[in-house]
C-alpha cells in the first residue's frame, strides 16, 4: 500500500486531485477480526482491510492532504462474493458458519442476511498533494 501510494504522489500533476475508493474495515477489534477473516476465507491473496484511520495515515505519509470523505454502505450478495473468487465450497461453509455464530454486535453492523448477503463501510477519499 505505502509504496503504491508513493507512486501515486509522484505521477500526480502539480495541484491534481487524487480519489480513493475502497472497503474499510471498523476500528472495533471484534468487528475488524470478523471481517479479516471471512475475506481470507473467501480469496487466500486477501491481505487486509484498513480502517479509515489506516487510509489517512497512509495517505499523509504518502504526502497526501485528505480534502474529503464519502463513506458508503456496500451490500454483498453471498453467491455472487464467493463466486468471483471461486471459493471453494468448505471454506464458504465456514464463513456462513461462522456468520451464524456471530455476537449480535456483529451481526448488526454487517447486516447478515439468512442468505450469508452482508454489507461492509467503503470510502471515497478525495486528496491532493501535500506541499
Amino acid at each position: 500500500m505505502a509504496a503504491g501510494l508513493l507512486q501515486a504522489r509522484r505521477v500526480l500533476a502539480p495541484g491534481g486531485h487524487a480519489i480513493f475508493i475502497d472497503t474499510i474495515t471498523p476500528a472495533d477489534a471484534v468487528l475488524d477480526t470478523h471481517l479479516q477473516t471471512v475475506e481470507l476465507l473467501r480469496d487466500a491473496s486477501h491481505v487486509r482491510n484498513y480502517t479509515l484511520g489506516q487510509w489517512a495515515a497512509a495517505l499523509e505519509a504518502a504526502g497526501f492532504a485528505v480534502d474529503s470523505v464519502t463513506r458508503r454502505r456496500l451490500r454483498l450478495d453471498f453467491s455472487s462474493w464467493i463466486a468471483r473468487t471461486r471459493t471453494p465450497p468448505h471454506h464458504a461453509e465456514v464463513i456462513r458458519s461462522l456468520q451464524a455464530g456471530a455476537s449480535a454486535a456483529v451481526q448488526n453492523h454487517f447486516s447478515i442476511e439468512p442468505d450469508g448477503s452482508f454489507t461492509i463501510d467503503s470510502v471515497a477519499i478525495t486528496a491532493t498533494g501535500a506541499c
